[in-house]
């Protein structure tokens, strides 16, 4: 049984009023990629990732188009740097915060006692992402 996660939270549900409701980050099976895209990226990214999701507006910045990495990376999708940036590796204190939440932490939260399971749902969701890049 997993039990509801307080500490971290998530960015998702629905947008009101140009603002993004905080929610606690609801497990989903950490082999489903689209399952985990739909739950934890689809409010911001959209259902297809193309940067077009509900909270879309409520950001600083607008999503990325997840649909275009590798073709903005020679034609190759950056797996590491993907994975980096759910994680949250890739922070520079100097550059501030970031509207996306590090999801490597509230992945963590789900599994506290085995964090082989962050580094799958990490993964399994950086494929999902490398599935939807167009042709």
């Amino acid at each position: 049984m997993v039990k509801a996660v307080t500490i971290g939270l998530a960015l998702l549900g629905a947008v009101a009023a140009q603002q993004i409701k905080r929610v606690s980050i609801q497990p989903t099976l950490a082999g489903d990629g689209k399952a985990m895209f739909k739950e934890y990226c689809a409010t911001c990214h959209g259902l297809g990732g193309k940067g077009n999701g509900p909270a879309m507006n409520a950001t600083r910045k607008r999503p990325a188009d997840l649909t275009q990495l590798a073709r903005e990376n020679g034609g190759t999708f950056p797996d590491v740097q993907v994975m980096n940036y759910i994680t949250g590796a890739d922070i520079v204190a100097a550059h501030g915060t970031r509207d996306m939440p590090v999801w490597g932490t509230l992945f963590r939260s789900l599994n506290p006692d085995n964090d082989a399971v962050a580094q799958v749902r990490v993964k399994v969701l950086a494929d999902y992402v490398k599935s939807l890049q167009a042709e």
